[in-house]
């Protein structure tokens, strides 16, 4: 399924998500530089993890 995803989108979208509980947690901090450094499979799991529809991250444009 991994083909094809908008990493870019995806890590973006995720380190707004976890951001935006830094106000509250301030431990919210380490969710966001993991997200950072994750390799394109972390990212996967962090997003299904956390509810996000992977359906909104798919690329039609992008060939292998």
């Amino acid at each position: 399924m991994n083909e094809n995803i908008d990493y870019e989108s995806l890590r973006r979208d995720l380190i707004d998500y976890f951001g935006s509980a830094m106000s509250s947690f301030p431990i919210a901090l380490m969710d966001v530089v993991n997200v950072e450094t994750a390799s394109e499979e972390e990212l996967l799991e962090l997003a299904i993890e956390n509810g996000f529809d992977l359906s909104n991250y798919i690329d039609h444009g992008k060939t292998l």
